[in-house]
């Protein structure tokens, strides 16, 4: 998690040692990741929380001084998950190790829940704003970076601006499942994948990734 973790979450109420007072905190979380997955964030409250978990009212404050709070927690030690992943550039047949990074990225969001409520919060949660900012900039520096490293062997494409490309990549793969709920459509890992990779490489570059992918496994 970044270093604005206390920032984020605060101090609990109370951090409940015994196991049955663990439990109903437990359950407050997970009522409290169903709700906002389901209903959305502003739309769900600390009452509907409570009353999800089975528990009462007073029940919740006495864990969480208030929904915001639980939100954090549950996705302080999680909000690298969130973020695009890392592709490998200077591999063999990048088109396809992207690819597979990219199914797996969507698979963990949709494991995890709540990649539906962060847009929701951003513009209005200028703390978590500005730590999913500062964790976006480090995984863009390393697209980056990995970019330049196939840029100096000779990979791209001679005239790209590797810092544009690099934001053009965290767009693209950010926007994925936003394009299947408006177009209705399962998100084509493949063809994200070809299009990053046609925006990265030339053909003719591409073509010689795979064809060395082919002879070292022949």
């Amino acid at each position: 998690m970044p270093d604005h973790e206390d920032k984020l979450v605060g101090e609990f109420p109370f951090v409940p040692k015994q196991e049955r007072a663990q439990q109903k905190r437990n359950a407050l979380i997970q009522s409290g990741n169903a709700l906002f997955n389901s209903k959305g964030y502003e739309q769900t409250t600390a009452k509907e929380i409570a009353a999800h978990a089975g528990v009462a009212t007073g029940t919740f404050y006495r864990y969480f001084s208030d929904k915001r709070q639980l939100l954090m927690s549950l996705i302080e030690d999680k909000l690298e998950n969130y973020l695009p992943p890392e592709p490998s550039w200077v591999s063999s047949d990048p088109e396809f190790l992207l690819a597979s990074l990219l199914e797996a990225h969507y698979n963990r969001l949709n494991e995890l829940g709540l990649h539906r409520v962060l847009p929701e919060l951003l513009s209005k949660d200028s703390e978590l704003a500005e730590v999913l900012g500062t964790a976006r900039k480090k995984i863009h520096a390393r697209i980056h970076y990995g970019l330049t490293q196939a840029s100096e062997k000779g990979l791209t494409w001679t005239d790209l601006d590797l810092d544009t490309v690099s934001w053009a990549i965290m767009v693209l793969v950010e926007n994925g499942q936003e394009k299947e709920r408006q177009s209705g459509k399962k998100v084509d890992f493949r063809e994200i994948a070809k299009v990053i990779c046609r925006m990265v490489f030339p053909p003719a570059v591409l073509e010689h990734l795979r064809n060395s992918e082919n002879d070292t496994t022949e």
